[in-house]
C-alpha cells in the first residue's frame, strides 16, 4: 500500500490579462505584454514591476492593499490594452490626425504625461461605468419597483441582489457574442491554459498547453463575481439593521461600502487561492461557471503568445513565484 503523502499542486502568483490580439502576464518582478501583429510577428514589451507596498509599506497592509492593488491592476490593464490596440488602427490607409486637444496635452504635458492622463481618464470612466451598471442601476430599478409595489425591506434587498446578478451575467453573455470580444476571450483561455500547464509541472509547449482546462479558479472574472456577492451580503446585513428606503440614500451607502467590499473580496480571494478543499472549491464554483462566457478555446497561435508572455516574467530563481 502506498503511504506517500499526496503531492500538492504548485500555485503560481503569475497572473495575466487578455488583450486585443495579445496577452499581458505579471510576475513577481516583471510585467510582459506580447501582441500578435497583423503581419503575424510578435511584439514584446517587458517592464520591471513597481509595487505600491515598496513605495508605501502601509498600503501593503491587509484591508488597505485590496483597493490600491485593484486600482493599480486596473490602470496597468488599461495601459496594456491601449498598447495592444495601437497595432490595429481602425483605418490603416488614412491614419487619424491628432485632435487639437491631444496636441495641446502633448505640448503642455509631454507625450508620456499625456498618455498617463488618457490612461487615468480611461480608468476613471471604466470604474464609473462598472459602478453605475452593476451597483447603482440595480438599486434604481428596485426603487422604481418599490414605488409601484410596496416591498418589505428583506424582499427589496433580495430583489436588488437578484437584479444585480442578472445584469452582471447578461453583460458577460452579451460581450461573449461580439466578434472582437470573443477573440479577446480566446486569448483569455490561452492565458489560463498556459498557467495551468506551468502549475502542472509540464514543459510549456503548444501541445501541453492545448490540453489544459480553460477555467481557472483564480481568474479575475471570479473576483468580480465575488465582489457582486459580497456587496449583496454586506448591504443586506446593513439594511436589515438600518432600514433605508430612499433610493438615493441607498445608492450613497453602496458607494461608501464599495472600498470595504473590494478589500474584503481581495483578502477572501487570497485565502481561497492558497487552499484546495471542498469549501474553497464551492466558493470558486460560481466564478468558474461564469468563465463559460469569458473564456473560449484558443488556437495554437494564441497559445504561442501566452507561452511567450509567461516565459518573459518567470523569475530566475525557481519557486519565487509561489502564490
Amino acid at each position: 500500500m502506498n503511504h506517500e503523502p499526496k503531492k500538492e499542486c504548485f500555485k503560481t502568483s503569475v497572473g495575466g490579462q487578455a488583450l486585443m490580439e495579445g496577452i499581458m502576464m505579471r510576475g513577481p518582478k516583471k510585467q510582459a505584454v506580447v501582441v500578435r501583429k497583423p503581419d503575424g510577428g510578435l511584439e514584446e514589451q517587458v517592464e520591471e514591476r513597481v509595487l505600491i507596498k515598496d513605495k508605501h509599506p502601509a498600503l501593503g497592509l491587509p484591508l488597505l492593499r485590496g483597493v490600491f492593488n485593484f486600482c493599480s491592476s486596473l490602470a496597468n490593464g488599461v495601459k496594456a490594452l491601449m498598447y495592444s490596440a495601437s497595432f490595429f488602427p481602425e483605418d490603416e490607409e488614412e491614419p487619424e490626425e491628432p485632435s487639437r486637444f491631444e496636441l495641446w496635452l502633448d505640448r503642455h504635458l509631454g507625450s508620456e504625461k499625456a498618455a498617463s492622463f488618457f490612461i487615468t481618464v480611461a480608468v476613471v470612466l471604466g470604474i464609473v461605468f462598472s459602478v453605475g451598471l452593476f451597483i447603482l442601476l440595480p438599486t434604481a430599478l428596485t426603487g422604481l419597483v418599490g414605488l409601484a409595489v410596496p416591498l418589505p425591506m428583506w424582499l427589496r434587498n433580495l430583489l436588488e441582489g437578484v437584479v444585480r446578478i442578472v445584469i452582471f451575467m447578461g453583460y458577460l453573455m452579451l460581450c461573449s457574442h461580439m466578434k472582437d470580444i470573443r477573440r479577446v476571450f480566446q486569448y483569455h483561455g490561452a492565458e489560463h491554459k498556459t498557467i495551468f500547464c506551468y502549475e502542472a509541472g509540464l514543459p510549456l509547449t503548444v501541445e501541453n498547453v492545448r490540453i489544459q482546462p480553460r477555467h481557472h479558479p483564480r481568474c479575475g472574472t471570479s473576483f468580480l463575481f465575488v465582489v457582486i456577492v459580497v456587496s449583496i451580503l454586506l448591504s443586506s446585513v446593513l439594511f436589515s439593521f438600518v432600514e433605508v428606503t430612499n433610493t438615493f440614500a441607498r445608492m450613497g451607502l453602496h458607494l461608501l461600502l464599495l472600498p470595504v467590499i473590494v478589500s474584503l473580496t481581495y483578502e477572501l480571494n487570497r485565502v481561497v487561492g492558497r487552499h484546495d478543499n471542498w469549501l474553497t472549491r464551492a466558493l470558486s464554483a460560481p466564478g468558474m461557471w461564469l468563465q463559460n462566457w469569458t473564456t473560449f478555446e484558443p488556437d495554437d497561435s494564441m497559445i504561442e503568445v501566452g507561452i511567450r508572455a509567461f516565459t518573459l516574467v518567470l523569475p530566475e530563481e525557481k519557486g519565487k513565484d509561489q502564490w
